[in-house]
């Protein structure tokens, strides 16, 4: 009697069990400490292969179960997702723009406040709707905003704050969130490197309106590419789910038809009454869906990441204590006041005057095959995709520019084991840095 599809199904995941086990076996060390990389599971790869079988290749059952875990995993009522944290950072800031916000839509030639120090994706999406972005300095050793140049930031043209917890270590929160508050202005924040961060108590990421995260390999949790929009506001969740559809008035799931009832019965624009829903367009959108099969990963990763989220925070304190006797030749990173960061990395300054530069630094550890990274963009205005955007500066970027001659991180994400760690800072203590 041939097997039934069930039965089938069933004999496939047990074999991929078996393939993990096969194929990925422990690894001792090698003498190789990346900075980042993806964790995972014969878990991972039975939630993949089941959502292969279905053949359902866009959004669908798994990501419907993600966004629902997920939003409850933060403390919001809706998770949507996007094929990237990028693309969250677009979407979270265009349905801003949209003309359904009525006075509150921001509008071309609005500012937002931003931080030239970091990654692109945080501040693309300003320019890309023709807004002006406004960029303030960081603190050290935080790596965030500086709050006391907000008020010098603001303008009649202030509309909105989007922001990064740098390297997953909140910015200060409360300033941030009584500011926009005070001055009526959006909050979206940037969380991509940041999933688990606390601030007295609170996720990050439900101070704001809106808020970002990321599932790229290197981070917290990976479904290899992904992204979510988290929001409490049901408003805010259309209009986002809107510009990741194409920019389509209707809600229907992919698959769906009818979801409000009245498919046929809308009047919108100069359509003709009675237009199909399905195909009328409020806002100029994209499609940034993810695939089911890259859901189903982070359904089976987001059970791991408490655990990974305590890994990160214990890496980072055994990396402080091991190299706490270098503070003569580095500055070290120090948590937000108040905070508790689920750090996506290890942030290190060369002191000024140091003999070595950071440049020399870097160069040395790669060579005994410790990965490094800069602190993404370093100065964004001095990156040659910025010059002639038009923008506004608070003061002089000092420690910004520091930070792109000075400043590098190394990893802290959970495949990280004593053993890895203590040769890094075995490593750090070999550098003759008195030289």
């Amino acid at each position: 009697m041939p097997k039934t599809p069930q039965q089938l199904r069933v004999e496939i995941l047990d074999l991929v069990r078996e393939y993990h086990a096969a194929a990925f076996p422990a690894k001792a060390f090698d003498g190789r400490v990346p900075v980042a990389g993806r964790v995972f599971d014969h878990d991972d790869m039975v939630h993949l292969v089941d959502s292969s079988l279905d053949f359902w290749l866009t959004t669908g059952r798994y990501a419907c179960q993600f966004e629902r875990e997920f939003a409850s995993f933060w403390g919001v009522r809706s998770a949507l997702l996007v094929n990237s944290g990028s693309s969250a950072n677009l979407v979270a800031l265009s349905c801003l723009t949209s003309p359904k916000l009525g006075g509150d839509q921001l509008l071309p030639g609005d500012e937002v406040i931003t931080v030239a120090c970091g990654f692109p994706t945080t501040v693309n999406p300003i320019i890309q709707n023709r807004l002006i972005p406004v960029f303030l300095d960081v603190t050290l050793p935080t790596y965030n905003v500086d709050v006391e140049q907000l008020e010098a930031a603001l303008s009649p043209r202030t509309r909105a704050i989007m922001i990064a917890h740098t390297l997953g270590n909140p910015y200060d929160l409360s300033r941030v969130a009584a500011f926009a508050q005070k001055h009526d202005l959006w909050l979206i924040e940037d969380c991509c490197d940041a999933a688990g961060s606390m601030y007295q108590g609170k996720q990050v990421g439900t101070f704001g309106d809106l808020a970002t995260c990321s599932f790229y390999p290197a981070h917290h949790i990976t479904m290899g590419e992904g992204g979510a929009v988290l929001t409490d506001r049901p408003n805010l969740k259309t209009l986002a789910e809107s510009f990741r559809d194409w920019g389509r008035d209707c809600w229907c799931d992919p698959g769906k038809d009818n979801t409000c009832g009245k498919r046929f019965c809308w009047k919108l624009g100069q359509l003709p009454e009675g237009y199909d829903h399905k195909y009328t367009y409020s806002h100029i959108g994209y499609n940034l869906k993810v695939t089911d099969m890259q859901a189903a990963v982070g359904v089976a990763q987001l059970k791991k990441l408490p655990a990974f989220i305590e890994a990160r925070r214990r890496n980072f304190r055994y990396l402080k204590n091991g190299l706490a006797d270098l503070q003569e030749h580095f500055i070290l990173p120090e948590a937000t006041p108040g905070s508790d960061p689920s750090w996506f990395g290890f942030p290190i300054a060369v002191r000024p005057g140091s003999t070595w530069t950071r440049n020399d630094i870097v160069q040395a550890l790669e060579r005994e095959r410790i990965q490094t990274r800069l602190l993404f963009a370093g100065n964004l205005l001095r990156q040659p995709a910025y010059a002639g955007i038009e923008h506004r500066v608070v003061g002089d970027l000092a420690n910004t520019d520091f930070i792109m001659n000075n400043v590098f991180w190394i990893g802290v994400y959970p495949g990280l084991d004593s053993t890895r760690l203590d040769y890094v800072i075995d490593v750090f203590h070999r550098l003759p840095l008195a030289a």
